[in-house]
This record gives C-alpha cells, structure tokens and sequence, in this order.
C-alpha cells in the first residue's frame, strides 16, 4: 500500500528539524505531493509534520 502525502500549509516560520523533515519527505513548493511506500519510517516523519501535510491511502 502507498500514501499521497500533500503540502497545504507552508515551512517558512518553522523550525529547521520541521523543514528538513518535509524535504526528506520530497516535498517543496506548496500544495506539491508525493506518493511513497506506507512504512513505519515514513509514518513517523509524517506525524512530526502532521499540520503542515494531509495524507491519504492510495
């Protein structure tokens, strides 16, 4: 299974572990997404950065 992970909120006035969190993620620009693997490693990045993205089952 994957998740689509989507930038909706911006990084700028974030602490740098949030915005190299979200870079790890392959994110960049607002509202861009990304489609990865459902692991644990990505599930725990995703929490840390929970109210910056919206994700969802693909």
């Amino acid at each position: 299974m994957a998740l689509e992970i989507k930038l909706t909120k911006s990084v700028i006035g974030r602490n740098q572990r949030q915005r190299d969190t979200v870079k790890a993620l392959g994110l960049g620009k607002l509202n861009s997404r990304v489609v990865k693997d459902d692991t644990p490693v990505i599930r725990g990045m995703i929490a840390k950065v929970q109210h910056l993205v919206e994700y969802k089952e693909v």
